[in-house]
């Protein structure tokens, strides 16, 4: 199981960036009335919390990428670009995304 890790850890590197935007959080929890909600859920009274949501959904999807993989991956060698390639262009679309946070 130990050559599946680069695979989840890609797949969940991947995963969270697409629910981050688009949205996909699997609940939202709503801090100031102490409310979770299922799915993406606008405000109600304050801002929502989607990254719980974020992160769950992330999991899950990683962990079936993960599993689907496993036939595959067990047979082959780890390949380069799952432990180095896909985080550093992750972390740039990351960068890109939230360009006017860091840019004012």
């Amino acid at each position: 199981m130990e050559k599946t890790f680069p695979v989840f850890a890609a797949s969940f590197a991947i995963i969270y960036e697409l629910a981050v935007y688009f949205n996909w959080a699997l609940f939202t929890y709503h801090p100031k009335i102490n409310e979770w909600q299922f799915l993406a859920q606008p405000a109600k009274n304050g801002p929502p919390m989607y990254w719980y949501g974020w992160l769950v959904t992330s999991l899950l999807g990683a962990i079936a990428v993960s599993l689907v993989s496993y036939p595959i991956v067990r047979r082959a060698s780890t390949q380069f670009w799952l432990g180095w390639v896909v985080p550093i262009v992750v972390g740039v679309i990351f960068l890109y995304l939230f360009r006017s946070f860091f840019l004012h």
